[in-house]
């Protein structure tokens, strides 16, 4: 059976474009065009992912994010125009995997969608061992290995990159990463994060380019790439 994705957008012309899009990529498609009918839909139809645009005409999408996943364990895509960083922090705060700006590219969207769908079920990863490309991470064992050699990092670097490989391909905000990697007997701040970040980069990129594998999400936080 084709993955079901349940698409809320109030615009028709966006809708025929992700319907076309999807249908195209096998998919199958079902619509919303408000937030009433978007849980509707989604409690009727069940569907594995949601792309949900925030400026519905009855509620604003970010209120319906928790139902959504409430209902099932629903991957839930924010696909909006809005692009202030609080927003799109409050989206993934809220409990959505991915925030695409419009207007946006296609491609990049089912790459998205793809990534979400591979991790639908939970929040984090179960895996022990992370693999992506030739970066093995082995969670247990905090052992991290490219091209077969095992390279060297700090307990912070560690702890940075444990995170977001539990959550492959999906952003991690500061927040999150600060609480979870320092915590608050440690005054964490951004600028720390950033310094492991580039020192992660160093080890795990050189010589590719950078964010080649820890992809920058202005303002809201980083992402493990899980395509090569």
């Amino acid at each position: 059976m084709p993955a079901k994705v349940l698409v809320v957008d109030d615009d028709a012309a966006i809708r025929r474009l992700l319907r076309n899009t999807l249908l195209r990529a096998g998919y199958a498609v079902v619509e919303a065009n408000d937030a009433k009918e978007a849980l509707r839909q989604a409690a009727a139809e069940h569907p594995d992912a949601v792309l949900l645009d925030l400026g519905l005409p009855d509620r604003d999408g970010l209120s319906i994010i928790p139902q959504l996943q409430a209902q099932s364990s629903i991957a839930v895509l924010v696909v909006s125009a809005r692009d202030a960083v609080d927003e799109k922090v409050a989206s993934l705060d809220l409990g959505a995997v991915d925030f695409v700006t419009k207007p946006f590219d296609t491609d990049e969207l089912l790459a998205r969608l793809r990534v979400a769908l591979r991790h639908h079920g939970g929040s984090e990863t179960t895996r022990k061992i992370v693999e992506r490309g030739q970066l093995s991470i082995d969670l247990d064992r905090r052992l991290v290995c490219r091209d077969g050699a095992e390279v060297h990092l700090t307990r912070k670097e560690h702890d940075v990159l444990a995170v977001l490989a539990k959550h492959i391909g999906r952003v991690v905000t500061h927040d999150r990463l600060l609480d979870t990697c320092w915590g608050a007997d440690e005054d964490p701040r951004v600028e720390y994060l950033r310094i492991v970040i580039r020192n992660l980069r160093q080890k795990l990129e050189a010589p590719e380019p950078v964010g080649s594998i820890i992809a920058n999400e202005l303002g809201v936080g980083y992402r493990l790439r899980a395509d090569p």
